[in-house]
């Protein structure tokens, strides 16, 4: 950024602290303070010079990385938890260890993770209304009909009020198990476990295999790679798109 002067919200969400909406509402919340002034304008222009703090944190912008991560199972996907199970930063190397994840992997779930530290592109990537999808391979006790798939597409309520959609289909059978490749467009807590649990089939093993056009190859369990800036803007115009679809 060097002298130059950019917008207080981006100059907080290239921090990976949280997006450019969050940094606005934040603003207007009084908590965003500039060389100890406190900042309720939106469109307020900041420099690397100034010292920019939400509450007491002090922001540094950093430059935007992304990885590939292939989660092994065992691990939650937070930075901290209160009851002391781990998480994926008890393994994560320290070079990587400041980026956030975009979307969870439950603890006894495998596969792919996208971490990073721009906050706009989580906020993006996870935004509901974009319906990215994410494609898992499932094992699942019991021998799966077609009349489970149905219901799957049609929905199945796994909350009071709350319908969880999936498309699913059979790829095999493993003595009396089922392995099935299931595609969700949501993002419900611990959905495939329920829908199947509802169904009568408990999940074995639940590995995420892609996520929109990133995916797992190349990689091995508990290792990362970098995704390189072409790739990067590949990302940022195939969620431009499905934004622009969305918005018709």
């Amino acid at each position: 950024m060097k002298n130059s002067k950019i917008r207080l919200n981006k100059y907080i969400a290239s921090s990976g602290f949280c997006s450019r909406r969050k940094s606005d509402e934040l603003i207007q919340e009084g908590k965003v303070f500039v060389n100890g002034k406190k900042i309720l304008e939106l469109g307020f222009l900041v420099n690397s010079k100034d010292e920019v703090k939400v509450e007491s944190k002090l922001i540094i912008p950093q430059t935007p990385v992304y990885i590939r991560y292939y989660k092994p199972a065992g691990y939650i996907t937070t930075m901290s938890d209160e009851k002391g199970r781990k998480t994926i930063y008890d393994i994560l190397p320290e070079e990587v260890q400041t980026l956030r994840p975009v979307g969870r992997l439950d603890k006894d779930s495998t596969g792919l993770l996208i971490l990073t530290n721009d906050g706009d592109f989580i906020n993006n990537f996870a935004h509901p209304s974009l319906k990215i999808p994410k494609v898992y391979r499932v094992c699942a006790n019991g021998k799966l009909n077609q009349n489970d798939l149905v219901q799957m597409e049609k929905g199945i309520e796994i909350e009071r009020g709350q319908l969880a959609y999936a498309y699913a289909r059979i790829i095999d059978f493993e003595g009396k198990n089922s392995v099935l490749e299931m595609v969700l467009y949501q993002g419900l807590n611990r959905q495939i476990r329920k829908m199947l649990d509802i169904l009568g089939h408990s999940v074995i093993s639940l590995k995420r295999i892609s996520m929109g056009p990133i995916d797992l190859k190349g990689l091995k369990k508990g290792q990362f790679k970098y995704i390189k800036p072409k790739q990067v803007q590949e990302i940022k115009n195939y969620l431009k798109k499905l934004n622009n679809n969305a918005s018709k």
